[in-house]
């Protein structure tokens, strides 16, 4: 049951992920749902209030829960924890920390002191997501793992700016449309990386990433504009072609 509330979490909270948890084979989604529900919890909350403070609590409750597991002590009871903590080694809830104490850049409105922030924090949300994933499906290739979930992280923030921007969030800290030009060049770069097979489940949530990537090298300004996008077809397609070829 806590798999099954994990599942629909993921579900209502980050679309895309759960599509690609179900492409992945049924034995992977045991890891797959708990992590990607503590990611949703951690993503909002510092969304849901319009204090700081209350969000800084929000995150708090979360890493206090991942410390539990880190050092062993039982997890406090949550739909989400119970069986997050049945896949979560000490090294992955260290990893899903370092998330949540990334997302505190959410809340405030300061922007990024420079470029090496910004790809920080892309390495310790999306890096750190996909490689705590995958790690607990048995990959050992971590370099190729944050490199792929770099670019697609990256591809989600473009996605994420305009609402970004409305929010009073300063999300890049060049917006020009060289620099964001050149900012996707480097993501698909990035994906030409080769995984290794344990790692492909975990992989698969950033299927959208090379489509999206390219469409902001050729034209930058739909970046700001919004203007990113896939046909449904097109971005279910591309799932499904990513599950058979990995």
């Amino acid at each position: 049951m806590s798999i099954s509330a994990c599942a629909d979490l993921v579900r209502r909270g980050d679309p895309d992920r759960f599509l690609a948890a179900m492409a992945a084979p049924p034995a992977a989604r045991a890891a797959l749902f708990p992590i990607y529900a503590v990611n949703v919890e951690v993503a909002r909350a510092p969304w849901v209030a319009s204090e700081p403070m209350i969000a800084e609590m929000r995150l708090q409750w979360w890493r206090d829960a991942l410390d539990e597991i880190s050092v062993g002590q039982t997890v406090r009871a949550h739909e989400v924890t119970t069986p997050l903590a049945e896949v979560l080694d000490a090294e992955g809830a260290r990893l899903l920390d370092q998330l949540a104490q990334a997302r505190r850049w959410d809340i405030y409105k300061d922007p990024f002191e420079d470029a090496d922030h910004f790809a920080e924090y892309l390495d310790r949300t999306a890096g750190n997501l996909t490689w705590a994933t995958a790690r607990a499906l048995g990959a050992t290739d971590e370099a190729a793992v944050r490199d792929i979930a770099w670019a697609s992280g990256l591809a989600n923030w473009f996605l994420a700016i305009p609402e970004l921007e409305a929010r009073g969030r300063v999300p890049l800290v060049d917006g020009r449309e060289t620099t964001v030009r050149d900012l996707a060049g480097q993501g698909l770069q990035r994906l030409k990386t080769r995984p290794s097979k344990a790692a492909k489940p975990a992989l698969l949530a950033t299927w959208r990433a090379k489509a999206l990537l390219t469409q902001a090298q050729r034209a930058p300004a739909l970046v700001a504009a919004g203007g990113l996008s896939q046909s449904e077809f097109s971005r279910r397609f591309g799932l499904l072609r990513s599950s058979f070829t990995g």
